[in-house]
């Protein structure tokens, strides 16, 4: 790595990286995506000037990491679940890109948080719904709830949607 414009993060950098590659290869159980995590906490750390490590620094360089491998099986596990979606739903068709399956990770994981902004009741009855495939007297035993009651959950649920992605109706 060339001299950072930090110079304590250069030392930082000097003084810890072949440690947090190793701390990381452990977890990883990869070299090469150790090496990647490592760079990436250090960019991060990069992207916080003067901010004082001077005390801990293996314990705050862990836990920067240690959330960045989170993120890093998190989306391969998504990358995983589309591969395997778009096999189950295109049979022999062409496979992603490596640019499509990015882009449908990232709407994924606007999925995942624009559902977690809805009630639990009315999130689970869409999942149930538009996932599972049951139809709404199968969700209405599901919830203990009237099947109208469910309508109105998934109806919220679209509601939401649409809102998020096109703005809120006039």
């Amino acid at each position: 790595m060339t001299s950072l414009a930090d110079p304590s993060l250069d030392a930082l950098y000097r003084a810890h990286s072949s440690w947090l590659v190793g701390w990381l290869s452990t977890r990883a159980r990869c070299r090469t995506r150790a090496s990647d995590l490592a760079q990436e906490t250090f960019c991060r750390l990069a992207e916080h000037p003067g901010l004082s490590l001077q005390a801990h620094p293996r314990r705050y360089l862990a836990t920067v990491a240690r959330r960045l491998l989170i993120d890093d099986v998190r989306r391969r596990k998504s990358e995983r679940s589309f591969l395997e979606a778009f096999a189950l739903h295109m049979g022999h068709a062409a496979p992603p890109t490596p640019e499509r399956i990015a882009e449908a990770v990232q709407e994924l994981t606007i999925l995942v948080q624009l559902l977690g902004e809805l009630p639990e009741r009315a999130r689970r009855a869409f999942l149930l719904s538009r996932v599972d495939g049951l139809t709404y007297g199968e969700i209405a035993a599901e919830l203990g709830v009237s099947v109208s009651r469910v309508k109105q959950y998934v109806a919220r649920a679209f509601a939401h949607c649409y809102i998020v992605a096109h703005g809120c109706p006039d």
